[in-house]
């Protein structure tokens, strides 16, 4: 399908050919931040992209939470691969789960078939980290993908209607604990999820009114750290535990969490807190499409790669986003693995394919810092932007807000989430709290194959 790439082209050599003159082959693995704008990057440029995902979907991750809570349906947040590429002559979606990468022949293989390439940009993404506790796997629900998300939906409103059912039918049957709601990790997923599930309360407070929803349902956030909101300004994360304090969430720093059990989580100081529904927002590491790459990795799983992004072995493989190992500026640790990253490096890699084919030499990779914000729920956020200036309360809220729905693809992702968020704000109600699964359904098992983000 194509010809290999041998010779560096880092340093301006001609770019590689595919047969009989033919374009070069870019193929981008991963349809996240990452994998999203590089094929953006590449539209019209002169080479054929090829972006490969096991979903025939790119999902805006930052909110998921909102989709969990109630807040937002699925395809409010998520948007058909092919519809954003329809225009777009140069590019084409495959849709496969990546099972292994050749870097020698310069191909990849999926369950569905093979590729060959002449560039590759792998955006895999990141999966959820337990940090080796003993049942946090098997048990606690994390929060990657739009599936996580709606299981945690289902499970959170069925919670209730089987209290409802037993506070009715048997009370002396109901399981202790079983309306506590349990965070582990105070990043900003943990404090997102948290100021949430307050707000859902509310709501779900008119759904049953036989019983006081805010005095039985409790959410406990645990943190290891001494602070919530790590790498924020102290000022910040003292606004944002207070916050969360005064509308009902128990948080807890300086807290390890030891095991997971079905019915509980086990502190390091042996405490025990019953419950039947624990969200593990406490860390990620890189998808283990890094390991097929055969190439050097940081205790994460992230590729280290060189400055350009590529991988220092093979100059036509790029690795970015939540994957790659990037050197902040003059210090010695590595770039966070934020959207922000990922759109950049994804963008970057792209830039040095169109410099390798129009001959140009390649550039490093330089990261710019816009700053970082969370939102704690309604009216209350923190921004800290570049150049130290920082935000909180409403101010905070309404550009946590603004940005995000300017950040969604497509306009009628833009369009229903800002009029679901306008009708949520007035009514005090979140109104996906539909329970489609079924009451006897299995849980999936994970897939063997390494996903693709």
């Amino acid at each position: 399908m194509t010809m290999p790439v041998n010779g560096s082209s880092s340093n301006g050599s001609a770019p590689p050919e595919s047969p009989a003159g033919a374009p070069p082959h870019v193929v981008i693995i991963g349809a996240g931040f990452g994998g999203l704008h590089a094929a953006q990057a590449l539209r019209r440029s002169p080479v054929e992209v090829t972006l490969v995902d096991r979903n025939n979907y790119h999902k805006f991750q930052p909110l998921l939470y909102e989709v969990a809570m109630a807040g937002l349906e699925p395809d409010d947040i998520a948007h058909n691969v092919r519809d954003i590429f329809r225009n777009d002559d140069n590019i084409r979606f495959r849709m496969g789960t990546v099972t292994d990468i050749d870097t020698q022949s310069q191909r990849i293989e999926l369950d569905n078939g093979f590729i060959a390439y002449d560039y590759l940009v792998v955006a895999g993404g990141a999966e959820v980290n337990y940090f080796g506790v003993e049942g946090a796997a098997e048990h606690a629900f994390p929060l990657k993908n739009v599936t996580d998300a709606v299981s945690l939906r289902h499970h959170t409103l069925r919670q209730f209607e089987r209290y409802d059912r037993l506070r009715l039918e048997s009370p002396d049957t109901i399981p202790d604990g079983m309306l506590n709601f349990v965070l582990v990790g105070g990043g900003p997923t943990g404090v997102e999820m948290g100021g949430a599930l307050v707000e859902l309360f509310d709501t779900l407070n008119r759904d049953y009114p036989d019983f006081d929803v805010r005095e039985q349902a409790r959410v406990i956030l645990l943190e290891m750290q001494d602070a919530l909101l790590q790498g924020y300004d102290d000022s910040l994360q003292d606004y944002t535990r207070r916050t969360l304090e005064d509308r009902g969430v128990d948080v807890r720093t300086g807290t390890t969490v030891n095991q997971v059990a079905s019915d509980a989580v086990t502190l390091a100081d042996g405490l025990r807190i019953p419950t039947q529904t624990l969200i593990w927002a406490a860390g990620v590491q890189a998808s283990p499409l890094a390991d097929l790459l055969h190439a050097e990795q940081v205790r994460s799983g992230q590729v280290i790669v060189s400055d350009t992004l590529a991988l220092p072995t093979h100059d036509n493989v790029f690795v970015v986003g939540d994957m790659a190992a990037m050197e902040r500026d003059e210090t010695s640790d590595w770039l966070p693995q934020v959207a922000q990253v990922a759109i950049q490096s994804g963008e970057h890699a792209a830039e040095q394919i169109r410099k390798d084919v129009q001959g140009r030499t390649r550039t490093a990779f330089s990261y710019s810092d816009y700053g970082q914000m969370a939102t704690i729920g309604r009216n209350a956020a923190v921004a800290e932007l570049a150049g130290g200036l920082k935000f909180k309360g409403i101010i905070a809220w309404l550009m946590w807000v603004v940005i995000h729905i300017a950040k969604l693809v497509g306009f009628r992702n833009r369009a229903s989430v800002f009029m679901d968020w306008i009708y949520n704000y007035f009514t005090y109600k979140r109104h996906a709290r539909l329970i489609l699964d079924s009451e006897h359904a299995p849980k999936e098992a994970e897939s063997p194959a390494a996903p693709v983000a």
